[in-house]
């Protein structure tokens, strides 16, 4: 415990997010807590602890030195190393704990917080670009979340600017680094409340990211499913990625997954996400890893393995050891283009069997892993070490994710009307994919404003003016008629008129028939507040020509507003459901102003 300088007593940390077994959390819940990646929309609670000369939570501060408040600071970060202040809570103590069989108070007073609310405000979503490997930072994220970025710094130096702008971006939306820090106010010897002279540093950082925990079901409140760290390894409890779909497994066994996630030779964006706190093997914190990368396979219909290939886009997004390895700790969120498209034009032959050390990013042979006789692939997270680096065949391979699976869906689409790939916010922060392809319908919902405007003057009509002396043309005198209006003739407006036609560009679409996991796992679709489907438009084809590096694809994310007001996730009865998803385009029809 820390002592109050300038006050009386001593200061510790009691309730906080993050304790194990030696903290004054080991007993209160089962596993220490000892969880570094946290939800923002569960409690974030940080309590200050304060003990002297016998007080009890009743008892008034009323000495000198006696503790009044407690001033909490709250930073978040990205980097871990450039910090942002989002607020300060001064905190009195906490109303009086009584033992439940005698009334006694509590001993000390106890000031607690939850900064979760304020947190939030800091997160929402981060879109990888479609058709793009992985986005362009761990810090800055991909497409953020978030409020409109002022855009209009174009630089100084040349009339014309700078092309790129390193003022209008914002920080990474799928996660933050969280550390509150604790001041102090006390009673002086004038019965005054001033500041005393010390502080209390954070308890161990967490990560928070947008995820939502069901009550009824989650383990995740109690212990993380999904932190990549240097215990998550094969041999002990390999993690999952950041979504919920159901078509992983712990180990590779295909048997044992519960749904082979349907994917199409067409589709260019299908993701990967996870965090990742440290990236070396547990049993030896000595080991760097000199290779990480998602390693897959493709099978035939048979089972028969076909061909292995590796993903690394999103080694780019990794803190370096050294020019051959990588860093132990990295505290950020990875991602990794996963669809076959992508893979038949970026994979990569596994390296690992090479002699000799191997540098990070030594992949030199790309190969196109999915053929017309590819039936599934599956992918998982790994790294590698070599213990007697440089001496060949020494590599030792560290697994530390469950086994996602995919399946290759070849039905030809509907021309007359194409297929609609959705695209949202998960709920574990992640991005989430689903192509739907039923029944297809489009439309326009249409009101109008109407006013009542002046009707025109009636009574008069203006006379001919005649012809000028144009012999033999006989040509009108145009120069006689300042415009086309004329008096009395004006009726082509007035009366009621349309002021303003509001219009949504309504759609739905069904699903195919779906099991019970696999349809709890698409009403997070429904739930959630951010949705996109993918379009391609003269205008998304424009984006594609202008810069094929941040938009390589003709196509584009469009957000769009789920209108479903109820959904049928089982049906007993019926046995397999389906979902009609009914939405609209977020952006309106634009349409003139009268």
């Amino acid at each position: 415990m820390a002592s109050v300088n300038g006050g009386n007593g001593s200061l510790s940390w009691g309730i906080v997010p993050l304790n194990w077994s030696g903290s004054n959390l080991a007993t209160m819940s089962y596993g220490y807590r000892d969880n570094y990646l946290k939800s923002v929309n569960d409690q974030l609670r940080y309590q200050i602890q304060w003990f002297y000369a016998g007080n009890n939570e009743g008892t008034e501060p009323v000495n000198s030195g006696d503790l009044v408040n407690v001033i909490f600071k709250v930073e978040t970060s990205v980097d871990s190393v450039n910090w942002k202040t989002i607020g300060t809570v001064k905190k009195s103590r906490d109303i009086a704990n009584r033992r439940y069989e005698t009334g006694l108070v509590a001993g000390g007073h106890r000031f607690t917080i939850d900064v979760s609310q304020l947190v939030s405000d800091e997160l929402s979503y981060s879109l990888c670009p479609i058709n793009k490997g992985t986005w362009q930072s761990p810090f800055y994220g991909g497409m953020n979340g978030g409020l409109t970025m002022q855009d209009n710094v174009i630089g100084s130096n040349t009339a014309s600017g700078y092309p790129i702008s390193n003022y209008n971006v914002s920080e990474n939306g799928t996660f933050r680094r969280l550390r509150v820090s604790a001041t102090f106010e006390v009673l002086d010897g004038n019965g005054q409340i001033v500041t005393a002279t010390n502080s209390m540093s954070s308890p161990p950082y967490v990560t928070v990211i947008n995820s939502v925990n069901q009550f009824e079901k989650d383990s995740v409140y109690y212990n993380t499913l999904f932190n990549h760290d240097k215990w998550s390894t094969s041999s002990t409890s390999p993690k999952r990625f950041n979504t919920r779909c159901p078509n992983w497994y712990h180990n590779t066994n295909a048997n044992k997954v519960a749904y082979n996630k349907s994917v199409r030779m067409d589709e260019e964006a299908e993701f990967l996400q996870w965090y990742v706190k440290e990236t070396f093997n547990g049993n030896d914190s000595g080991d760097y890893y000199n290779l990480i990368e998602l390693y897959g396979e493709t099978f035939t219909a048979d089972g028969v393995l076909e061909n292995e290939f590796v993903l690394a886009d999103f080694t780019t997004l990794l803190k370096l050891h050294n020019a051959t390895s990588f860093s132990h700790y990295q505290n950020r969120m990875l991602i990794q283009n996963v669809s076959p498209s992508f893979i038949n034009n970026n994979a990569f032959v596994p390296q690992e069997d090479s002699t000799g050390g191997l540098p990070v990013g030594c992949y030199n042979t790309s190969i196109s892993p999915i053929t017309a006789n590819t039936h599934r692939y599956r992918l998982y997270f790994r790294g590698f070490y070599n213990a007697n680096n440089p001496a060949p065949n020494d590599w030792v391979e560290v697994r530390h994710s469950a086994v996602n699976w995919y399946e290759i869906d070849r039905e030809d689409e509907k021309n007359a009307y194409g297929f609609v790939r959705f695209h949202w916010l998960n709920s574990m922060g992640g991005i989430d994919s689903y192509t739907a392809k039923r029944d297809v319908v489009e439309g326009l919902t249409i009101s109008r404003d109407v006013v009542e405007r002046k009707s025109g003057d009636r009574t008069w009509y203006q006379d001919d003016r005649g012809y000028a002396n144009n012999a033999p043309f006989n040509i009108p005198n145009n120069d006689l008629y300042v415009s086309d209006t004329m008096r009395g003739g004006d009726i082509y407006k007035g009366g009621r008129e349309v002021s303003n036609v509001n219009a949504d560009r309504v759609q739905s679409v069904y699903t195919e028939p779906l099991n019970k996991s696999v349809a709890k796992w698409l009403e997070e679709m429904l739930l959630s507040p951010n949705v996109w489907i993918e379009m391609d438009t003269e205008a998304t084809q424009m984006g594609n020509a202008r810069n094929p590096y941040l938009r390589p694809s003709d196509k584009e994310y469009i957000p769009v507003i789920i209108t479903n007001s109820d959904a049928e996730t089982v049906n007993q009865a019926e046995g397999l459901v389906k979902f009609n998803i009914e939405y609209t385009l977020a952006h309106k029809v634009i349409t003139q102003r009268n």
